[in-house]
């Protein structure tokens, strides 16, 4: 009895955790000059304004655009990317007149 051997191709697993963490703490770090103080003020300031801007989003006040606008600079400054990229996304869809389905929830 003779065994065939073949090569398996194996694909790689995804990570076990996302490659990019909700907010990039290199980035805050250099923000922040290391000092860790000065990283938890910064994202305690952060999580009051964000909750803030995103209850009055939800609203769409006439001034949404400049608080999505506001909103995606905070996050650039700290490092939340993502968060940075859907106010850009909600942004431009207001200052366009867009339809908001996908941008609001963003």
């Amino acid at each position: 009895m003779s065994l065939h051997l073949e090569q398996v191709h194996w694909m790689p697993s995804p990570p076990l955790v996302p490659d990019d963490p909700p907010i990039d703490l290199q980035h805050l770090a250099r923000m922040t000059l290391g000092e860790p103080g000065l990283e938890r003020e910064v994202l305690s300031l952060f999580a009051t304004q964000s909750r803030d801007l995103i209850a009055r989003l939800i609203t769409l006040p006439d001034d949404a655009a400049a608080l999505a606008h506001t909103l995606k600079g905070s996050a650039r400054a700290i490092g939340a990317f993502r968060v940075a990229e859907a106010a850009l996304y909600l942004e431009g869809a207001l200052r366009d007149e867009h339809d908001l389905t996908g941008a609001l929830p963003a």
